[in-house]
């Protein structure tokens, strides 16, 4: 499962049980830590979740900022709080690409609700997570 962090919002998706592909599966209001860690319990109860990939907000040149360093406080309540492991992923550029996704959808003529686009990013920074596991397993193959 991935979750993109927002002041407002947490976009959520999963994968499928191969762990290929990712999709957008909801957006939490956040109301007090408490309430929003219960609801990512839930879920991770719910679909049998292994690991939660936080997007994590670096700075263009690759440095962390203060946003940074608040998910990473955030995601330190999360790893006390929930018994799965939690990774991070490099979520520049989630959210202008969720949004490319959004209005290259068949049928669309805007980009989508601040919720949609929420959880497309957060299946964004999933299936970069992903494809990056996915191709450290092929290298670690291909050195026999």
């Amino acid at each position: 499962m991935a979750l993109d962090l927002g002041e407002r919002r947490i976009g959520v998706a999963v994968s499928d049980p191969t762990r290929t592909l990712a999709r957008p599966l909801a957006t939490i209001t956040r109301s007090s830590r408490k309430e929003d860690i219960a609801a990512i319990g839930a879920l991770v109860d719910e679909y049998a979740i292994a690991c939660i990939v936080v997007g994590l907000p670096l700075s263009l040149d690759g440095t962390e900022g203060p946003q940074a360093r608040s998910v990473k406080r955030y995601a330190g309540f999360l790893a006390d709080s929930l018994p799965v492991p939690i990774e991070f992923c490099d979520e520049r550029f989630s959210t202008a690409e969720a949004s490319d996704i959004m209005r290259s959808k068949p049928g669309r003529s805007k980009r989508g609700t601040s919720d949609e686009i929420d959880a497309m990013a957060a299946a964004v920074i999933l299936q970069t997570y992903l494809d990056s596991e996915a191709g450290h397993n092929h290298d670690a193959r291909d050195r026999g």
